[in-house]
């Protein structure tokens, strides 16, 4: 059976291009999270994805791949979900639904209960996904309502998600994202590296997600994540 993702108040985020420290998947595993995601924009290959999902898979946690690309899209018996984004404003229809055709038309299969569409919103252009995807990310509140309200009620996406991908946001646009939702679980992710960013934001999210801070900050301050928000 697959995992309940509406439940979860914590999601961390681990990128397969990027190395953990030796014994820090367990310490992750153990930090109190409530799910994995297996994510990352650049240098993602069927690969380094096996081998981080071989890494995490034994400490009984849910697991999601979020793949950037058709060739993650993966169906390892060892996951619950896969989440696929399609980025609101994006420029570039690619990233919207160019993306999702290629992959419907050269997987063999489908396991429909484990996708989950997501609407991602990113509004860090200096990040990786705001440049590959050539984000508009330059919106007002009112716009980024607008892309929500879009996204929620007439889209009916399950998981808006509020994306500053290494930098903290601001949390007035998670505010006012949260205030124009109905229907769909608010996710944000973004520069959380601290209990009270964690707090601050999960007045307002129903799911945060930490990610940089696991590789830059350490297993504390992961911990210190869960605490605030669980």
């Amino acid at each position: 059976m697959h995992a309940n993702w509406k439940t979860w108040a914590h999601v961390t985020k681990l990128d397969p291009d990027k190395r953990l420290p030796e014994g820090a998947a367990e310490e992750i595993a153990t930090s109190g999270t409530d799910a994995l995601m297996l994510s990352g924009t650049l240098n993602v290959t069927q690969e380094n994805l096996h081998e981080l999902l071989d890494l995490v898979s034994s400490y009984g946690l849910p697991l999601v791949v979020e793949p950037a690309s058709p060739d993650c899209a993966i169906f390892d018996g060892k996951i619950d979900h896969l989440f696929v984004p399609s980025v609101m404003n994006a420029n570039d229809v690619r990233w919207i639904v160019g993306k999702h055709y290629a992959w419907l038309r050269q997987a063999s299969s489908i396991d429909w209960e484990m996708v989950v569409p997501e609407a991602y919103i990113v509004l860090n252009p200096n990040s990786a996904v705001g440049r590959v995807t050539g984000a508009n990310c330059a919106l007002s509140a009112g716009d980024v309502t607008a892309f929500v309200e879009v996204a929620d009620r007439y889209f009916r996406f399950p998981i808006v998600y509020i994306e500053y991908s290494g930098t903290y946001g601001d949390p007035a646009i998670v505010k006012a994202a949260a205030e124009a939702i109905e229907h769909a679980t608010l996710y944000y992710g973004g520069g959380i590296r601290s209990a009270e960013q964690a707090a601050e934001m999960g007045r307002y999210a129903d799911t945060i997600v930490v990610g940089n801070a696991v590789y830059e900050e350490g297993i504390d301050v992961l911990r210190a994540t869960v605490r605030a928000v669980q």
